[in-house]
């Protein structure tokens, strides 16, 4: 792969630190502090106006994240030049898990949403094969529907592994707390009470630390709080965790973060828990930039954007006569499948060079003029995350649920009823076993440019190169696009967090309005190519950070069908739709 860096991995095993000292220890690397590439402005056409890199952009300054850890193996590894330290998982590594969980008689999984009945089965299938006797015991609402679907997956009140949320909650030494980011927001006071002094809050998402944040607010001091956060929706963890049973190591990608630790036990504990969920392999980040990135994520390359993109890209092929049929299979099929394909074996590079000579300058006139609208919304997407707007906004949405104050009640609406999806129901039903669609040059322009300028803002704004590449690439499509190839965009959105659901809803949107307003007239307007943005992209070092983490992936694929029975309950139907 062209502009690979080289890999280089060493494995070590470390001395616990005392309970005393940080879990993380941070370097700071000097080497990162600027950026040699001055922005350009150049003028194309009447009034378009873009901006050029003149050279492929480096990571901002930003403190290496390491850790200690005395039960599993920490390698180190080189992304783009930078070193990063992970810990790779595997099945072989599941006796190690009563060591890792050392003092935990109870872990309380909070919530049935779409982690939570992932990381329950796994946790407890993980710890029956390692021949532990810790209880992984499920906390509902009282009253709450999901009862039924926790006793169908083997949890029971009869040998309790099954209960209340505050009496699950009191009775754990490690709490998983999935509920959505909005029930987290309206109750944490009550679950902080509940917990055990020096307790372990488990998180797998950082969205309440940023809600606690906009309050002026933090954690209890008398409790460890870590976070492990797979990178990919529950039915993925799940799924890729089955499959792994016949082949080791399969899984979703994991981060883990440290944000109190009273008695220095929580990087091990954080680390077994990302082993026990089956992760191929987990790196460090830290609670804030989890939720950064990951919020930012899904409204942009993950999930919003590729929507907003399939829509615009649909309307626009069939405006100049494409048949509708194929115009899905241009747009939807030709990202879910080829594209998808190609990025997670062997990298973006890839699909451009499969490109004919034509291809190529069709994908350089899409990615040209896409790249900068798509990255008009993901700055200030970004930036809405960070300063706790974004976050405001969940909570508020989630409110809005139910009656209040005299006004209806608005619960989340259908995305899936364009005549697009439609069309993507019958384009399914007669679509051959591994079908994976055309590679079409224009969308493929369109799509990689997104993904570029997310990996960009990223960049830009001081994350890790394992954070960048899970969150803009790796989830995109070895876990989320998988789903909207089996069916449809409701099929990917709605199996996912109500966080990533509602984000989705209202950024999809914007991209689809931008591309069809600025990217799409500059291409019809004949806007000459910016080659500083092609070459940018050719050399760009994220390419080789990508190959290496590929030498990590699985050799399984994700199986999506369309009648998969481990999806949300209410998704679940029979047949191709």
């Amino acid at each position: 792969m062209a502009a690979a860096a080289a890999a280089t991995f060493s494995a070590t095993k470390f001395a616990a630190a005392p309970p005393s000292a940080p879990s993380f220890n941070r370097s700071f690397n000097p080497g990162f502090l600027s950026c040699s590439s001055p922005w350009k402005s150049l003028k194309l056409g009447a009034d378009l106006r873009v901006r050029a890199v003149s050279s492929s952009s480096v990571i901002k300054g930003r403190e290496t994240l390491d850790f200690e850890t005395s039960v599993f193996v920490k390698e180190k590894t080189t992304l783009a030049g930078r070193d990063e330290y992970i810990v790779r998982g595997g099945r072989n590594l599941f006796p190690l898990l009563p060591e890792a969980f050392k003092g935990i008689k109870q872990i309380g999984v909070i919530g049935w949403g779409s982690q939570g009945p992932a990381q329950a089965q796994n946790l407890r299938d993980s710890l029956a094969d390692a021949k532990s006797d810790i209880v992984v015991k499920i906390g509902l609402r009282k009253g709450s529907r999901s009862f039924t679907e926790a006793r169908a997956a083997g949890f029971s009140e009869e040998n309790g592994t099954l209960g209340d949320i505050w009496e699950t909650v009191a009775g754990s030494d490690l709490v998983l707390l999935l509920i959505s980011d909005s029930a987290q927001a309206d109750n944490y006071e009550k679950i902080f009470s509940n917990m055990k002094p020096n307790g372990i809050l488990g998180l797998s998402h950082g969205f309440l630390l940023g809600h606690l944040q906009s309050l002026g607010l933090d954690f209890p001091k008398n409790i460890s709080v870590v976070a492990v956060c797979p990178k990919g929706m529950g039915p993925s963890v799940r799924r890729l965790y089955v499959q792994g049973k016949e082949i080791n190591g399969a899984g979703i990608n994991s981060s883990f973060a440290v944000h109190q630790d009273v008695d220095g036990r929580a990087t091990d504990v954080a680390l077994g828990w990302s082993v026990a969920l089956g992760s191929p392999f987990t790196f460090a980040t830290t609670l804030e930039e989890e939720y950064k990135s990951d919020i930012f994520g899904e409204r942009g390359i993950l999930l919003g954007a590729v929507h907003g993109i399939v829509e615009s890209l649909f309307r626009r092929y069939t405006e100049k006569g494409m048949h509708e049929a194929l115009a899905y299979k241009n747009t939807v099929e030709s990202i879910t499948g080829i594209i998808s394909k190609t990025i997670s074996t062997k990298g973006m590079l890839a699909v451009y060079n499969a490109l004919s000579e034509e291809g190529k300058k069709e994908f350089q006139a899409a990615y040209s003029a896409s790249f900068y609208p798509c990255m008009d919304i993901l700055y200030e997407c970004y930036e809405d995350v960070a300063s706790g707007s974004e976050i405001r906004s969940v909570v508020l949405a989630g409110r809005r649920f139910y009656e209040k104050e005299g006004l209806p009640a608005f619960p989340m609406g259908n995305i899936d009823q364009t005549r697009m999806w439609k069309v993507g129901e019958k384009v399914r039903a007669t679509r051959p076993a591994g079908y994976l669609g055309p590679l079409h040059p224009f969308t493929a322009g369109v799509y990689i440019a997104c993904m570029m300028a997310q990996i960009e803002i990223l960049r830009k704004k001081g994350h890790s190169y394992s954070e960048i590449i899970n969150e803009s690439v790796i989830e995109s499509v070895d876990s989320l696009n998988p789903f909207m190839h089996a069916r449809g965009v409701s099929f990917m959105v709605d199996n996912c967090s109500t966080t990533a659901r509602l984000g989705s809803r209202k950024w999809a949107p914007r991209f689809d309005y931008i591309l069809t307003q600025q990217a799409l007239v500059a291409v019809d307007s004949g806007a000459a190519i910016n080659q500083d943005l092609i070459s940018n992209f050719l050399s760009d070092p994220v390419h080789g950070a990508i190959e290496t983490c590929a030498q990590l992936r699985p050799t399984v694929d994700i199986s999506v069908t369309a009648d998969a029975d481990f999806v949300r309950p209410e998704l679940r139907q029979a047949g191709n739709r």
